[in-house]
């Protein structure tokens, strides 16, 4: 750092300015970060790049192939939702890891509301210019709330945590009829119309359509923001229990939560809602709940079996290749909409409506790939991602230090 310390006050912000020592990163978080990012590519690729998002409200089906059903059903059954409640959970270690670094700095809590309002501001551009489909804004927004409950104790934080997952389970039973839009017929035709300007418009017309579709997923985000805070708040518990930082200590708690996550999660897919003739139909509103809740038992047990397998196997050499994406994924993230905006969207190749789950896949699959390498070379030579290198002398006010000046700086 170029500033010069006068005090031990100013000594302590401007160390906890400094970034984290490659050797004391906890590499496991950043192989599932990694890990997770994938899941958000792909179902983002399927379900909101590759065609309108508000297709899959549509009973009419389309004819695809084996694998395109293969695909669709590792992403509806795999992936949907529990990607996102995985990356809910780091976002929420994440903002803890933060919090306990700052302890001795007397602007902790100034410095986490900036930077979660600067996340904001990089949320609200990405998705009226780039993407709609953003969940940038939503974090900021649902980590300012979930910020206060970052000071209490664990077992406030994790009583909280509950009551924001029951809320959220509960809340499919009271949404009123045509809460997420208009009739099938309507919505029929306005797929049409994105699909329409969004294949073929130019650059300018799609991000006009893409604005003004903004206050369409309103809805959406606010179904899931109390599963998002539940989640924050959890991943913040998971940090302070000691469970990420000394995962040796907790092996037979990962690897229980790993195989029962996982099989309970998968078994709740196939959970069905008692009909209106069936003996068991009181139970109706009880079993939706719990298949509510089936993406967060799934999301957890994969960061369980995740942790378990990077601390307790050799599969740790594997899954570091996954690492250097986690430690980019702000940057990652906001590629993939670049990229994939410019090869679905009429300003590039136009392909929206034009490719079958399984051909995206594939696209998406080499583009991930692509990251893996370009975020092993990028981190060889710079300390950060380029936007979380901006994202923190933003945060901080101070210049970041970037380059890494010796392989041996480089840990």
């Amino acid at each position: 750092m170029d500033t010069v310390v006068s005090s031990s006050g100013e000594a302590s912000r401007q160390n906890s300015a400094l970034p984290m020592r490659p050797d004391r990163r906890i590499v496991a978080i950043d192989v599932l970060r990694g890990l997770a990012l994938f899941g958000v590519l792909s179902v983002n690729l399927i379900m909101e790049f590759r065609v309108s998002i508000f297709q899959q409200f549509l009973s009419t089906t389309t004819v695809e192939s084996r694998l395109d059903h293969v695909v669709d059903a590792i992403v509806s059954m795999g992936l949907e939702m529990k990607a996102f409640a995985l990356f809910s959970l780091l976002f929420g270690v994440g903002m803890a890891i933060q919090f306990e670094h700052l302890a001795a700095n007397k602007k902790r809590l100034s410095l986490l509301v900036r930077r979660l309002l600067i996340l904001l501001g990089f949320g609200i551009l990405h998705m009226c210019f780039i993407w709609n489909g953003d969940i940038l804004t939503e974090y900021a927004l649902v980590g300012l709330v979930a910020l206060p409950f970052f000071f209490v104790s664990n077992r406030v934080l994790v009583g909280v945590c509950v009551v924001a997952l029951l809320f959220y389970a509960a809340m499919p039973s009271w949404i009123p009829d045509g809460f997420l839009g208009p009739n099938e017929a309507e919505l029929e035709q306005y797929v049409r119309l994105a699909t329409s300007v969004y294949s073929g418009g130019t650059w300018a017309e799609v991000v006009r359509f893409n604005m003004a579709e903004i206050t369409r997923f309103f809805p959406l985000h606010v179904l899931v923001a109390p599963r998002t805070f539940g989640l924050f708040l959890l991943g913040a518990f998971a940090w302070r229990s000691g469970l990420l930082r000394d995962p040796e200590r907790h092996r037979h708690l990962l690897v229980g939560a790993a195989v029962l996550g996982v099989v309970l999660g998968l078994s709740m897919n196939f959970l069905e809602t008692p009909g209106a003739g069936s003996p068991w139909r009181v139970l109706a509103p009880a079993v939706a709940a719990v298949g509510t809740l089936e993406s967060v038992v799934l999301a957890i047990g994969y960061g369980a079996t995740c942790i378990a397998l990077y601390t307790f196997t050799r599969a740790d050499r594997v899954l570091a290749l996954f690492g250097p994406v986690g430690r980019m994924a702000f940057s990652n993230y906001l590629t993939q909409s670049l990229v994939f905006g410019w090869i679905f969207f009429g300003y590039g190749l136009g392909q929206f409506g034009r490719l079958s789950s399984s051909q995206a896949m594939l696209i998406g699959i080499a583009v991930y790939v692509g990251q893996i390498f370009l975020s092993h070379w990028w981190l060889r030579r710079f300390r950060f991602g380029p936007m979380e290198w901006l994202w923190r002398t933003l945060m901080y006010g101070v210049r970041q230090p970037w380059r890494i000046r010796n392989a041996s700086a480089a840990g």
